[in-house]
């Protein structure tokens, strides 16, 4: 039977990337995305529904999200569903679904008074590690041959199996 795991989003960031380090030392990022639908109603009017999607990015594109993205922050994010289980500290069973990013893709600002690091939108695409993917031409160079693969260093890929502890929730 085919399978396919596949998440493509574009939304605005509702906190600032939050950062933590594994025991092994590898950067594990939270983002917190919020996605706004507008659209019509049969009565003709407008509605809009946001839905907020919790997503987690790996390594030193995590270190770069808290470098170079603030809340209100607009990204692209390529990705697969991840399914994460614990058992709290109550011993009761606890599970989350959310998106493990292959890509984060930092887009421009959508308004012109952004605050702090306005105007390091474009320099933080090609800072981030996003430079190779702001043009389609290079867009299958380092970055898209560790899509399909675990993630290189300490194994972590498939979730909190390291330590449990880590889980804030």
């Amino acid at each position: 039977m085919a399978s396919l795991n596949k998440v493509l989003l574009i939304g605005n960031l509702t906190r600032d990337p939050e950062v933590r380090h594994t025991p092994k030392g590898a950067a594990v990022g939270d983002l917190a995305l919020a996605i706004n639908m507008v659209y019509r109603t049969l009565e003709g009017g407008e509605k809009e529904e946001v839905c907020y999607v919790d997503v987690v990015v790996w390594g030193a594109q995590a270190e770069n999200c808290k470098k170079y993205l603030t809340k209100g922050s607009p990204i692209f994010v390529e990705g697969r569903l991840q399914l994460d289980q614990w058992e709290s500290q109550q011993g009761e069973k606890r599970s989350r679904l959310r998106v493990r990013a292959d890509r984060v893709q930092f887009l421009g600002r959508s308004g012109a008074g952004g605050g702090s690091g306005g105007g390091g939108s474009s320099g933080g695409r090609s800072s981030s590690g996003g430079g190779d993917r702001e043009s389609g031409s290079s867009r299958s160079s380092n970055r898209s041959d560790n899509r399909s693969e675990p993630m290189p260093d300490d194994n972590y890929s498939q979730g909190p199996d390291a330590s449990d502890d880590e889980i804030p929730f």
